[in-house]
């Protein structure tokens, strides 16, 4: 067995793209293996650093095993005539390479043909490897990439400066971009040099030689304990935990080191959500704190070099800081001579979307739709404070016309909160009020992934649904529709907000619902002109719901996938309600009565089809002067038990009961197994048949409220 290594070296990759794309070349290079029967059982890792992404495989054959296949030629009616080979014949014969007296005859269900078993040499592990990895490189995806070759067509997301493979000690001769393979890598591009790699095996070893920490891993767990060590020097300090950021740094170095840099005390006089994005966003410095979780004149930075003995890097970091810091202060306080009651009419300078119009546009939609949202939530019980919500819809965008967003757009919405808060006053406002606008517009573009948190007050959950249907809406209706991995106005992370929102304040919104009066906002606009097929649209837009509450009860909530089918063939368009009846079928999913139950609505389904394919049954057919008397005991005893447990297992519905809906929906196994054991649906008798089809349709009707039960995987035959 042998060990191979792929390193593709290039210049500075994005951070962003570094993890995917490493991911992605391990897996590709892991099928052609496989698919080349190379190995059964090989073990990959994979490495990457801003400048190269790698992956070694382990236990690979150095050829292809030789192969013995059967050929089928033409058939003996072709191949010969009168006796005489045809040029058939004798085409096949070299094509296989043997005389035509070796090529046997053979039976078919089609007839006699030429057939000959053909030994096939496999190929050497190295030839395939240089043939077929060239094209798995150039196949990688990046959301941007580089031609950097006059008139030729590779291209990557970065120019490639060099490649590495070896298969144990030998050179895999393959090319890419006008780039033979070597053994020779590159370490740091100030401390290392140029390396020699002699096996995969010492790869990683003879980087890290080279001050290259080629694992993502290794370079977390070093600056970790860096960011510990510096933090260390100021008592009662802490660094900042920050995820997102982390990965960033861990990404743009190769062998990172941490310094601790300070500013004067008087910038924390700005909010802290202003410094921390100045030093996260635009430096990638880790902010520091104190023991009660306030914000300290301190920060780390990380470095990608050993470290910095003279402070000249702390010196340059501080000195940038600050001046990001005076630009910060300096618009903050600029902003504050127009208040965001003034800005409203400002946003009709700033577009939303060519043919959506202005913000000033969208701010007046979704203050309508917003209030409309607000008002059945007041209906339906909910403690909403309507006119905290209206001028926070009118308020929301206004801080995208502000200097400090213009300069941090990061901070859009943050600031619309803080500026309310901090203009109460001149805004009339009070400050109970003020809060509460603040908030609600502070949080509106929460939550920006799965990971967070939703807005904190049901008035922010309002804004932030409204803004993002009213979104939605108008890219649809343009017929600006998601399609594969592009979504370039984030469409769905749109909608996974409106559906985690709903979720998680327990909100009692109908999707669609809110999504028609969405639409309506844009009746008699200029946009309208624009806007597609209306019928079309609804179709479409109800569709990428539905696959966006699918995303959020498999990947959010963990529900096994049919589980989810089985709840959103009974409906989807009542977020919390699917929660619910998920949460309810989870809990009885595998047991011995759900089991029977769903083998059976499977049968049930199937032979209903059946039935309505062939034009023997009418499920839409009134079911008025239904006779209830039939052939065997086992078809009333069925009926008996729908009639009995219909009505209860709809009051239990209707109150949203479902754990006891279905422990109710349970008690129908044992009539509903003898009547499959014992009855023969589709008989001859045409109103036998159409009794028992009745009976079955009904059954369906009133027990797939919850869950269509069909959908549920069992083993049950």
């Amino acid at each position: 067995m042998a060990d191979f290594l792929l390193e593709i070296g290039t210049d500075e990759i994005p951070a962003r793209m570094l993890n995917s794309a490493t991911e992605e070349l391990t897996r590709r290079v892991r099928e052609l293996i496989e698919r080349e029967h190379l190995a059964t059982a090989a073990q990959f890792e994979s490495f990457s650093t801003p400048r190269r992404i790698a992956v070694v495989a382990r236990g690979l054959a150095t050829s292809q095993p030789d192969i013995e296949e059967q050929v089928m030629g033409p058939a003996t009616k072709v191949a010969f005539k009168d006796g005489a080979p045809t040029p058939a014949a004798e085409a096949f014969a070299r094509k296989v390479g043997l005389p035509l007296a070796k090529i046997a005859k053979v039976e078919t269900p089609k007839g006699e043909y030429l057939s000959a078993t053909v030994k096939r040499k496999g190929r050497t592990a190295s030839e395939l490897l240089a043939e077929q990895l060239p094209k798995e490189i150039a196949s990688i995806y990046w959301a941007k990439n580089m031609y950097w070759r006059a008139g030729k067509p590779e291209h990557f997301v970065r120019p490639v400066r060099w490649l590495v493979a070896l298969l144990d000690d030998k050179i895999v001769p393959l090319e890419f971009a006008g780039i033979k393979a070597a053994a020779t890598s590159r370490g740091h591009r100030v401390e290392g040099s140029t390396v020699s790699i002699t096996a995969p095996a010492q790869y990683q070893a003879t980087l890290e030689g080279a001050s290259v920490l080629p694992t993502y891993s290794a370079r977390e767990h070093r600056i970790r304990k860096a960011l510990d060590a510096a933090t260390r020097t100021v008592p009662g300090a802490r660094w900042r935990e920050d995820k997102s950021l982390l990965d960033t740094v861990v990404n743009l170095t190769e062998f990172p080191s941490v310094v601790l840099g300070h500013f004067e005390a008087e910038y924390l006089t700005l909010p802290e959500e202003v410094l921390v994005t100045v030093m996260r966003d635009h430096q990638k410095y880790f902010a520091v704190e104190d023991a009660s979780g306030k914000l300290a004149p301190h920060f780390l930075a990380v470095l990608n070099t050993a470290g910095d003995p003279d402070g000249l890097i702390r010196h340059g970091n501080e000195r940038v800081l600050r001046a990001r810091f005076n630009d910060a202060r300096f618009f903050w306080n600029t902003d504050q001579k127009t208040t965001l009651k003034t800005r409203v009419e400002m946003l009709r300078a700033v577009t939303f979307q060519k043919d959506l119009g202005s913000y000033y546009e969208k701010t007046i939609r979704v203050q309508k739709l917003a209030s409309l949202l607000d008002t059945q939530l007041k209906d339906s019980g909910i403690a909403v404070r309507p006119g905290v919500v209206h001028k926070a819809a009118l308020l929301a965008k206004t801080d995208l016309t502000t200097e400090l967003v213009k300069e941090f757009t990061e901070l859009q919405g943050i600031i619309g909160g803080l500026y309310t808060r901090a203009q109460a006053e001149v805004m009339e406002l009070q400050a109970e009020t003020a809060e509460a606008v603040g908030t609600a517009i502070y949080d509106h573009y929460l939550p920006e992934s799965m990971e967070d948190d939703v807005p904190r007050t049901v008035e922010g959950a309002v804004l932030a649904i409204a803004d993002r249907a009213d979104t939605i809406a108008g890219m649809f209706a343009l017929g600006l529709v998601p399609s594969g991995s592009k979504d370039p106005f984030a469409l769905r992370r749109a909608a996974n907000g409106i559906v985690r929102i709903t979720a998680e304040h327990q909100l009692p919104l109908s999707l669609m619902g809110t999504m028609i009066w969405a639409f309506a906002g844009y009746t008699g606009s200029v946009a309208e002109k624009s806007f597609q097929d209306g019928e079309k649209t609804a179709e479409a837009v109800a569709a990428f719901l539905r696959e966006r509450v699918e995303f959020y009860l498999k990947e959010a909530k963990g529900y096994a996938y049919d589980v989810v089918n089985a709840v959103l063939a009974s409906g989807y368009d009542d977020v919390v309600d699917a929660v619910q009846r998920a949460e309810a079928v989870a809990g009885v999913r595998g047991s011995e009565d759900f089991d029977a139950i769903s083998a059976s609505f499977k049968r049930t389904k199937n032979i209903l089809r059946q039935a309505v394919e062939a034009g023997k049954f009418d499920a839409n057919e009134s079911q008025t002067g239904f006779s209830a008397t039939f052939e065997q005991k086992e078809e009333s005893d069925l009926f008996d038990a729908v009639e009995l447990f219909a009505p209860k297992v709809a009051e239990l519905r209707a109150s949203r009961k479902y754990s006891e809906a279905l422990t109710t929906i349970a008690q129908i196994r044992r009539p509903l197994d003898a009547f499959f054991d014992h009855v023969m649906v589709m008989v001859d008798d045409e109103d036998i048949r159409r009794r028992r089809l009745y009976l079955l349709n009904r059954l369906l009707a009133e027990f797939s409220g919850v869950a269509d039960f069909s959908e549920i995987v069992t083993e049950r035959k």
